[in-house]
């Protein structure tokens, strides 16, 4: 099975340098980079509002808990967003591409 890792960081240079590391790694066959979001959450009893980035991994699920215990290592956040979704379906072409990749 296929999967969509999407992770919250402080910004575009971290989600690139985290980014970089899992691909290099092989433990994911591509990371985008969407440098500014605006996120609304609560933290420890406040309100908290801050500007972000999103990074979004494509990978395998046997993959994930070493993505996850990677993503932790190397980010900033004490408890950072890190969740994955199922592909359920997709190009063949570009999931054969995955399935290459990811090693």
């Amino acid at each position: 099975m296929y999967v969509l890792i999407y992770i919250t960081t402080s910004g575009a240079e971290e989600a690139k340098r985290i980014g970089k590391r899992i691909v290099e790694e092989r433990l994911a066959a591509c990371a985008n980079v969407i440098e500014k979001v605006h996120s609304l959450y609560w933290w420890k009893g406040k309100l908290e509002e801050s500007d972000e980035a999103v990074l979004l991994l494509k990978s395998k699920k046997d993959r994930v808990k070493k993505i996850i215990a990677m993503v932790k290592k190397l980010h900033s956040y004490e408890n950072p967003a890190i969740v994955a979704f199922p592909i359920l379906e997709g190009s063949e072409e570009y999931l054969r591409w995955i399935e290459g990749e990811v090693k």
